[in-house]
């Protein structure tokens, strides 16, 4: 029953708020991300959560956005949104636009000395385009996630800090915990529930290995060592399968080494020989389908930069094998992928940098295409992607 100021009456007689307005929805894979204006009027008391619903699924939370899962890819959909205090529940909002969740199929990617992440979608050749920022100015970050939610680990100034965002949406990003040891260039690597940084460099060690679970914000756990000491493999040097993480070991100290390492990612324990790249480099960047993992660029020294890709079968062991080559000579890129396209972006040529973003079909061998550019030219570029490949294996 109203209570003529818009809220409903709660079963003790007092006021609950007013209606929710401007309710919107995000799709994403499987998912909506339902955002709205809480009420100005809220009745008798503070409010003290809202509930969004599509189709008879529901969430709760604080704030907008709600994120409601388990929803049908293809699907039309609408959704209400409820406002709650001590005293009762407000009557539904109205519907909010009809939305169609599907597969995302984006990367998105940031740069050395900048909050900025940009975004591009793997079907599209074209430029990057803006889709939110960090908490802080970073560079060397180190990626992973699942595929509704980005996570960064570390950066610049060896920083602890673990950054969120949700890929449906971007925006800016939320605080999500630390690392052990803080650091950069370590190898990021990821299932669908654990996020793993495998080495890089950081306070007081160079072989560390870090994990989360993705879907419970806080701080990370130690996993075990890298085989060998490992500063400079480069942020985004890592692959995985639903089970096996594998990355590249660079060396300590501007030294290069061919070495590559795998680790078991549900458990925990120490990092195992795979086999070698066919030329030392560091600062690499590897992109990765449920089988292959292709490795692009690097330093083979402070001031040689390569072009050369090789690629590796992450399910067995062995020595990496020729792919063929990026589109210009460079160190310190990014990368992300989807099941059957890798990216390469940006990276240092010295001088100067370059915001070249190139591409390769995983399932092939070839020399690495022009796909677009990114917004600034840099190095220290990180990537991350809703199409986790190792979710489908």
């Amino acid at each position: 029953m109203s209570n003529g100021k818009g809220g409903f009456i709660g079963q003790d007689g007092l006021n609950a708020p007013d209606q929710a307005t401007g309710v919107a929805g995000t799709a994403g894979d499987g998912q909506v991300s339902v955002a709205f204006t809480a009420p100005s009027d809220e009745g008798a008391s503070d409010i003290t959560g809202f509930r969004a619903q599509v189709a008879g699924i529901g969430t709760s939370g604080t704030s907008s956005p709600l994120v409601v899962t388990g929803l049908t890819n293809g699907t039309s959909y609408t959704a209400n949104v409820w406002a709650i205090n001590a005293f009762g529940t407000s009557s539904p909002s109205d519907a909010s636009p009809s939305f169609i969740p599907a597969v995302l199929d984006i990367a998105i990617f940031g740069t050395k000395e900048s909050k900025d992440i940009e975004k591009v979608t793997f079907s599209t050749l074209g430029n990057s385009a803006d889709y939110g920022e960090l908490l802080h100015d970073e560079q060397n970050v180190s990626t992973c996630g699942n595929n509704v939610t980005a996570i960064f680990m570390g950066g610049s100034a060896n920083k602890i800090d673990i950054n969120s965002m949700p890929f449906a949406t971007g925006g800016t990003a939320s605080d999500f915990g630390d690392l052990t040891v803080g650091g950069r260039f370590g190898g990021g690597l990821s299932n669908n529930t654990r996020g793993v940084m495998c080495g890089g460099q950081r306070v007081n060690t160079l072989n560390r290995i870090d994990y989360i679970t993705i879907a419970s914000a806080g701080n990370a756990n130690d996993f075990g060592d890298c085989a060998t000491r490992n500063d400079q493999g480069g942020q985004n040097s890592a692959g995985s399968t639903s089970t096996r993480g594998v990355y590249t070991s660079s060396g300590a100290g501007g030294s290069r080494r061919t070495d590559i390492e795998f680790i078991t990612i549900g458990s925990t324990g120490n990092g195992s020989d795979f086999g070698d790249l066919s030329v030392a480099r560091g600062l690499s960047a590897a992109v990765f389908n449920t089988t292959r993992m292709v490795i692009g660029g690097g330093d083979t020294n402070s001031d040689n930069k390569t072009d050369v890709i090789d690629y590796i079968t992450m399910g067995s062991t062995g020595n990496a094998t020729d792919f063929g080559d990026l589109s210009v000579a460079r160190m310190d890129l990014g990368s992300a992928s989807n099941a059957t396209r890798g990216l390469f972006a940006g990276g240092l040529i010295y001088p100067p940098n370059s915001n070249t973003i190139d591409y390769i079909t995983i399932g092939s061998t070839g020399n690495a295409t022009d796909f677009g550019n990114l917004t600034r030219a840099q190095d220290g570029v990180f990537g991350a992607s809703s199409s986790n490949p190792s979710q489908g294996s």
